[in-house]
């Protein structure tokens, strides 16, 4: 068997698919990518059992169809440096040696039985559809994915939950003291319907999408979900379990609004950081009319910091504490200008927005307070 393609496609769906594998698998095959040829088509799989993803191309030259797996390190580093050229791969169907020409020189070396590689099950009918565009999905999972828990007692927040009704689909994640929900009012349900898509796949999906990359559909059910994007298929299995209600935490009346520039915002904030204590990273904001003061202190080691903003405040003074890396993290992720902070008082969570919505959408962003002892 002989085929022909592109360096540079080759190494850039390899090293996108490698993010997949883990260093170390309960099956050896699934340390390697899985090469399909089939009617001049490319097919590349990667897997470690509960993720599979696939990316396709077509092939400038084949004589034939076939299928053989080849460890992921050994390609990657065989095509890793090559610049862009055609390279022409070889496979000898009785002993799998393979052999990599390209422009000025050749590689050799071993490959496996496909037949050992796991096959991937179809999803049953009995499945729920929706669709995102492209650009849409990937924004969305760019500004919650930091949100997510990292923990073992409760596994369903460790992932990315998908909320449909027939109004909107919310995507949402929280790990307890942070929350970010985004509502997509272009993506819709005929009938409620929810599903928690794991860290590690919706981070193999945000570096697939592209802002321009067509429509997104995800097909899933009670366990696992398929999701279809341009040159592409990742399926995976969902986390299991009762996503926690996630609009009861957020204060719905929250008379003191403060809107403030985000940049400046966010260089005050990293100006300050430093001073604070290292365990509790308290953050203070002293909030009046049209202005803002935020300070930090480190009794232990005697160190301070203050600055003072201009700042649109039409709420009563209030001075209230904040975890700096949660809301500098917070701040990084919503883009806008201006942000809108609405306060209730001092013992319950922040709320922040951005200035100006995107199109079709509402981002919301909430961060728990930290008390105060003065």
């Amino acid at each position: 068997m002989r085929f022909t393609l592109s360096s540079t496609t080759l190494s850039s769906k390899l090293t996108t698919l490698s993010k997949v594998i883990m260093n170390k698998n309960a099956m050896p095959i699934l340390e390697g990518f899985l090469f399909e040829i089939k009617d001049g088509q490319l097919t590349l799989t990667a897997s470690d059992s509960e993720n599979v993803m696939k990316s396709s191309c077509d092939l400038a030259e084949s004589d034939g169809d076939g299928s053989f797996v080849v460890k992921s390190s050994t390609i990657l580093d065989a095509v890793r440096e090559l610049p862009e050229q055609p390279l022409t791969i070889e496979v000898d169907p009785v002993d799998y040696t393979v052999k990599l020409l390209y422009q000025n020189g050749m590689y050799s070396f071993t490959s496996q039985n496909a037949g050992e590689y796991p096959q991937t099950q179809p999803m049953p009918l009995d499945v729920t559809t929706i669709s995102f565009e492209s650009s849409v999905l990937l924004s969305n999972l760019s500004r919650t994915i930091f949100a997510a828990a990292q923990e073992q007692l409760h596994p369903v927040m460790n992932g990315i939950y998908f909320d449909i009704t027939p109004e909107y689909t919310s995507i949402v994640a929280s790990d307890g003291s942070k929350l970010v929900r985004n509502r997509c009012f272009s993506v819709r349900g005929e009938q409620p319907s929810s599903f928690i898509l794991p860290r590690k796949p919706a981070t193999l999906l945000k570096n697939v999408l592209s802002k321009d990359g067509g429509d997104v559909v995800i097909q899933f059910n009670d366990r696992n979900a398929m999701i279809s994007y341009a040159d592409g298929t990742l399926i995976c299995r969902l986390i299991e379990g009762r996503y926690p209600n996630y609009n009861s935490v957020i204060p719905k009346d929250n008379p003191n609004h403060l809107r403030i520039d985000r940049k400046t915002f966010i260089s005050g904030l990293r100006r300050v950081m430093p001073f604070a204590s290292e365990s509790s990273e308290l953050v203070k904001f002293k909030l009046m009319m049209g202005q803002v003061e935020m300070s930090s202190e480190d009794i232990d080691f005697a160190t301070s910091a203050k600055e003072k903003f201009v700042c649109e405040y039409d709420g009563m003074p209030m001075a209230i504490g904040f975890k700096g890396s949660p809301l500098l993290e917070i701040l990084n992720n919503i883009d806008s200008e201006d942000i809108i902070i609405e306060l209730a008082d001092p013992s319950r969570a922040g709320v922040l927005l951005p200035g100006v919505q995107p199109d079709n959408e509402e981002v919301l962003m909430l961060i728990m307070p930290t008390l105060l002892n003065d």
